[in-house]
């Protein structure tokens, strides 16, 4: 391990640098966040009579800095509380803060001078042995460290975060000739153990390898596009999910950026690259630049290349803009034919592989075949240039722009040999090395084993050089094809992860819970029996770990009347949960993303929790008109009450009680795990992993050591949960009075947190006492079973499967 890194000092507090100053105090570390002293007074400031020596002038811009910080959206932080590793100052009166950096990031003006003459002054501050990084994208950094010391070089390097530095996986990292490796080793170490970043080496060209691959392509589909007519909807269309990006697609995720910062970027490239073969692409196409001289720049201005618009039908929300005229028309939901033939074709080589072939038929797959061969070629010709390795191209950009596949891992799945005569055929100019390597007989970039790519081709060795194996990297669908799958249904499947380990992985839609589910769950609980297997991890690798409970089933269910089989559908899962609670094996679940409802109770009731730290976790089911009932009040009960009244005798235990009301009676979703922690989803021994790619093999490693402790299940004849009775009931009652009375909530509301407040404080106990888990389930089950009985209920249940928003009738 090197050696740790436990102070760090951001210079800049502008959105990246605040980003990244959030992101540090995220995992823990305590971060100084520092910027210059303003040169000249507002007239606020001078109508308050204050000079520049003013403490709070003084701080002027980094305290705006921090305010950015507070007040992002999507939340910067992972709590409120994060704030307090977070110290701010200015260059003039705080720069000895400088000297305790172990860590110092330049996120300042684009602008070497500037940035030139900081590092200076960082030489002659920081620490023998701390790290100086830089976060430009445009600037090269080795010009940065001009005329600096070599000690100083040889720590120096670039640090690209992407923006938002929280939730952006990808970081490249950008040593000089002058960095010494250790250093690289140090930060990445850093970065991917404690930030949860994913780290690619990156060489000092311009905008390193994201951007420079990323901004091609987006460029060529925009000039594509007006040469050949195609529109804003049909490009955003034709280069989403079908092609295996977000669905931000092009334009719009031009209008996410900020359309001026997209021209920038590309007029920054032109600018740096007069070598470049495809330099002219880079070129702002001038309705792009006629765009952000009308202050046109996207969706931080409310129009861009889409303009939000209030129809009377509230159906079509957001105009496209007319590339040739600059004038919004009404959204014409383009269809072509190659994308309804393909749409459902989960292999996307065999996706690409029918739309390359009907590129002389079909428009739209002309428009992706054209775009995808430029943009793959283009790839293959900045190797070696922007990294010695594929698989860093690879990562870079699965990890910076969200796509399903590298470039050079979807040339190697639509055919490698094949994309190469195509592209040559249809005028793209394949690098000489893939032509070499694929005449030397290597007819892939990557051997491929399982699913999974094992071993990947090194230009300069000529051959293929096995991926480093991380063991905490998990791959599900690796394991699955290589005959690790044991059982499988339509919603579920449970995995052999080794070690006598046994995995139960979600795979229905959002990941709802349901009957198949639960069907999966006993079958893992059964084979928890055998010998063979020591423990098991609920965990899998979709988008969200569980939305929750499949309410749609229940709608149908309820609006049939069939009230019998919601309350064994109930009952299954209870009973399900609970013998995860009391397996004879130990039982760990790592739930990641949305974890939701249903989900959440899942993930509460392991014997620990291994969360990624972007686990969005909560009981939301009082948007539906219901609460709780798979456990979820009474593990919030277990987790939150009971240690209150078990540390101390003379706690007065309803404030703890409140403290659960609300967070499920406002169906409070967590910001983070952390944020969960705090809310009490987490229990303070569960864990929180910063890098999710870890996560499900830290799930398996915490059920190895719950193991070799000796693991011992809870005894099932003892667990209890405090209750307050009639005396916490009726304080509830008076808050839901309160809050009626106030106009916050509906009558409705009011009737379903009555619901909540009776099975929270045990019912009708006419006294404050331990009660059996049990019993707080059997009520949340009756609960539940009302409200779905209920006609409003039921209204709001189809609300929000016809809308996707929740009614508040």
């Amino acid at each position: 391990m090197p050696k740790p890194i436990r102070r760090v000092v951001v210079l800049g507090s502008g959105t990246m640098g605040g980003g990244i100053a959030a992101h540090v105090a995220n995992a823990g570390i305590p971060v100084y966040l520092l910027d210059i002293a303003p040169t000249s007074l507002t007239p606020e400031e001078e109508a308050k009579g204050l000079t520049l020596e003013s403490p709070e002038v003084r701080n002027r811009i980094v305290n705006a800095g921090l305010e950015r910080i507070k007040k992002s959206n999507p939340p910067a932080l992972f709590s409120e509380k994060v704030l307090d590793l977070i110290t701010v100052g200015n260059f003039e009166d705080n720069w000895e803060w400088v000297a305790e950096g172990d860590w110092i990031v330049e996120a300042v003006i684009e602008n070497l001078e500037i940035k030139q003459n900081l590092m200076a002054r960082v030489e002659a501050t920081r620490k023998p042995d701390a790290i100086v990084s830089s976060n430009t994208s445009g600037i090269p950094i080795h010009k940065i460290a001009a005329g600096r010391s070599d000690d100083f070089r040889a720590h120096f390097l670039g640090t690209h975060f992407f923006n938002p530095p929280r939730y952006m996986y990808l970081l490249e990292v950008i040593p000089t000739p002058d960095t010494d490796p250790a250093v690289v080793e140090r930060i990445t170490w850093f970065a991917e153990n404690i930030l949860g970043k994913g780290v690619v080496i990156a060489k000092d060209t311009p905008n390193f390898i994201a951007n420079r691959i990323g901004t091609f392509a987006g460029q060529y589909r925009v000039h594509y596009a007006l040469q050949h007519g195609y529109t804003v909807e049909e490009v955003d269309t034709l280069t989403g999910p079908i092609i295996g990006n977000p669905k931000t697609a092009t334009f719009r995720l031009a209008d996410l950026v900020g359309i001026d910062v997209w021209n920038y970027v590309a007029e920054n490239l032109y600018k740096a690259v007069p070598d470049d073969e495809m330099r002219e692409y880079f070129k702002v196409p001038e309705p792009l630049a006629e765009m952000v001289r009308r202050g046109w720049l996207g969706n931080k201005t409310g129009q861009g290349f889409y303009k939000k618009t209030d129809n009377p039908d509230k159906k079509k929300r957001f105009w496209p803009i007319n590339l040739q005229t600059l004038e919004y028309e009404e959204p014409k939901n383009p269809r072509f034919d190659i994308v309804g033939k393909v749409r459902k074709i989960e292999d996307i080589g065999e996706r690409f592989r029918q739309i390359f072939a009907a590129a002389d038929e079909d428009r739209g797959a002309t428009f992706i075949t054209e775009t995808t061969l430029a943009m793959l070629t283009y790839a293959s010709r900045r190797v070696p240039e922007i990294a010695d390795r594929i698989i860093d191209v690879d990562r870079a950009m699965r990890w910076g722009f969200r796509v399903e596949r590298g470039p050079f891992e979807l040339w190697d799945l639509i055919g490698t040999r094949y994309v190469a005569e195509l592209a040559e055929q249809r005028g793209h100019v394949v690098a000489d090395w893939v032509k070499e390597m694929l005449a030397a007989g290597y007819e892939s970039f990557y051997q491929w084993e399982a699913g999974d790519n094992v071993a990947y081709y090194d230009l300069y060795e000529k051959t293929y050089k096995p991926i480093e194996n991380d063991a905490r990297v998990v791959n599900l669908n690796a394991l699955r094809h290589s005959g690790k799958e044991l059982a499988r249904n339509d919603s579920a499947s449970l995995i052999d992860l080794g070690d006598g380990v046994l995995l139960l992985e979600f795979h229905s839609k959002m990941n709802a819970l349901d009957d198949a589910i639960a069907e999966m769950g006993y079958r893992a609980l059964d084979l928890l029996e055998k010998d063979e297997w020591v423990g098991l991890v609920v965990a899998n690798q979709g988008e969200n770990f569980s939305a929750g409970a499949n309410v749609a089933m229940i709608g149908m269910a309820a609006a049939s009347k069939q009230f019998d089989q919601i309350e064994q559908a109930v009952k299954n899962l209870q009973d399900l949960l609970m013998g995860f609670r009391f397996a004879p094996k130990p039982v760990v679940t790592a739930p990641h993303g949305l974890t939701l409802g249903g989900g959440a109770e899942v993930a509460m009731h392991g014997d620990l929790m291994v969360a990624s730290a972007e686990t969005y976790i909560g009981l939301v089911e009082l948007g539906v008109g219901l609460i709780p009932a798979g456990g979820g009040c009474k593990e919030m009960l277990r987790r939150v009450v009971n240690p209150a009244v078990q540390d101390t005798q003379y706690v007065d235990p309803f404030p703890f009680l409140r403290k659960v009301f609300e967070t499920i009676g406002m169906a409070t979703v967590a910001r983070s795990a952390v944020h969960g922690r705090e809310l009490g989803f987490l229990s303070p021994c569960d864990r929180v992993v910063m890098n999710d790619r870890y996560r499900i093999g830290e799930a398996k490693k915490a059920v190895l050591e719950l193991v070799a402790r000796g693991y011992v299940p809870p005894a099932r004849e003892t667990a209890r949960v405090y209750a307050l009775g009639k005396r916490g009931l009726a304080a509830l009652h008076t808050a839901i009075y309160g809050m009626l009375e106030g106009h916050y909530i509906s009558e409705y509301d009011a009737h379903i947190a009555r619901k909540l407040a009776y099975v929270l404080s045990g019912g009708d106990l006419d006294r404050p006492q331990w009660v059996p888990e049990q019993y707080i389930l059997d009520l949340e089950r009756e609960a539940f079973l009302s409200l779905t009985g209920e006609q409003k209920t039921l209204e709001r249940i189809m609300h929000l499967l016809q809308t996707g928003k929740p009614l508040r009738n």
